[in-house]
């Protein structure tokens, strides 16, 4: 698709995040098996289902839109999964392997937020303020899920993995 306009940098930005999260319903459940801390598990499957939501709002925003949520793969998710799935058959204690699934799904949520909030931007700019605030409360949830994995990183896991 060329880019001629800013309608098409917005779906090409939708494209892009439509494929992201499809590459995470993937890895989530493989991390969360990964993951030996109870509640990190629980914040892999939340963020999980989650994810179904927000594929689902993109999905909700390409029916209203004259392009299809495919044909597009997102390669930095993509990096971000592969980066992972070296986390998860890394040969590390599993206090230091949890620590690390973190700064994986850390990473993967900063490229998240980056890009709702890109594609949230483009949306105001066109005046499509339905989609944006759509992709805004996305937006929310990713940071929301960022804020969680700091905690759990802060106050449970780094500790843990400090003393292993």
């Amino acid at each position: 698709m060329k880019l001629e306009n800013l309608e098409k940098l917005l779906v090409h930005e939708l494209k892009d995040l439509h494929s992201a999260e499809k590459q995470m319903l993937e890895a989530l459940p493989k991390m969360a098996d990964a993951a030996t801390h109870p509640d990190l598990k629980k914040a892999f499957r939340d963020h999980l289902a989650e994810t179904k939501t927000h594929v689902t709002r993109l999905e909700s925003i390409f029916a209203g839109l004259d392009f299809q949520p495919g044909g597009h793969r997102c390669e930095a998710m993509a990096g971000l999964v592969k980066e992972g799935a070296g986390m998860i058959s890394a040969d590390a204690d599993p206090t230091v392997r949890d620590a690390g699934l973190i700064a994986a799904a850390q990473r993967v949520e900063h490229y998240e937020i980056a890009a709702y909030g890109t594609a949230a931007a483009l949306a105001t700019k066109l005046g499509s303020h339905e989609i944006a605030a759509t992709l805004r409360k996305t937006l929310e949830e990713e940071g929301k899920a960022d804020r969680d994995l700091t905690h759990l990183a802060e106050r449970v896991i780094n500790f843990k993995a400090l003393i292993a």
